[in-house]
């Protein structure tokens, strides 16, 4: 039986930062020197993904840190005169004011079991945004908590050893098949896959296409 849901946040109760990423990428399109502007994409994305997954116990950072060294190593990369402030703000702004998918609020008033939030994002910014919403989790779980993001399973102990339940007591649901899915799975977390996008669905994993239909699931048709 469920007794709590885990829910990630950015991607799956609001819209994740993908607009503003295009923004920042054409700024530095138009003052840098690259021909294919889906070039800036893939070097700003690799440079997070090495720094973030380095980042971890003594080693962690917060996300806005890493989010500002790897845009600006990517602003000097393709020699833009961009001003990395500037653009990491436009993304930080939109952290703690991101618009919500329209039936996220709905599934906090229906959800029958606690809803506790886990996000990689920093815990200030997550607590602004849900602030911002007016929403009303049980608890707030963050990669500075646990000094780790996910998939890696310290932040999904950090918050089964506080809620003071065992992983086959817990449902996660998450936008990301390698963060939420991948991480959940690897502490024994039943996990849903919101695929808002349509996507091709992996042999194994349960997926959704919104909050709702999660309610229409083997884990909740029985409450």
């Amino acid at each position: 039986m469920i007794k709590a849901v885990f829910i990630d946040f950015y991607g799956t109760v609001v819209y994740e930062d993908g607009e503003v990423i295009q923004k920042v990428s054409q700024e530095i399109f138009v003052s840098g020197k690259v021909n294919d502007k889906s070039e800036i994409g893939s070097y700003w994305w690799n440079e997070f993904q090495t720094a973030f997954n380095n980042a971890y116990g003594d080693s962690f950072k917060a996300q806005r840190i890493l989010e500002y060294k790897s845009l600006e190593k990517t602003i000097k990369h393709f020699k833009s005169s961009a001003d990395a402030v500037k653009l990491s703000n436009l993304m930080f702004r939109h952290w703690i004011e991101p618009p919500i998918f329209e039936e996220s609020k709905q599934f906090f008033e229906l959800c029958p079991v606690p809803i506790y939030v886990l996000s990689n994002i920093d815990r200030a910014d997550v607590l602004q945004a849900i602030k911002y919403h007016g929403l009303k989790p049980a608890g707030v779980f963050t990669s500075e908590d646990a000094k780790s993001y996910k998939p890696r399973k310290e932040l999904f102990e950090f918050a089964l050893n506080n809620v003071g339940l065992s992983a086959g007591e817990v449902l996660h649901i998450g936008d990301s098949l390698s963060s939420d899915i991948k991480g959940a799975s690897s502490v024994g977390i039943n996990a849903i896959w919101v695929n808002r996008n349509n996507r091709e669905i992996p042999s194994g994993v349960t997926a959704v296409k919104n909050l709702i239909e999660i309610f229409d699931t083997k884990y909740f048709l029985h409450e």
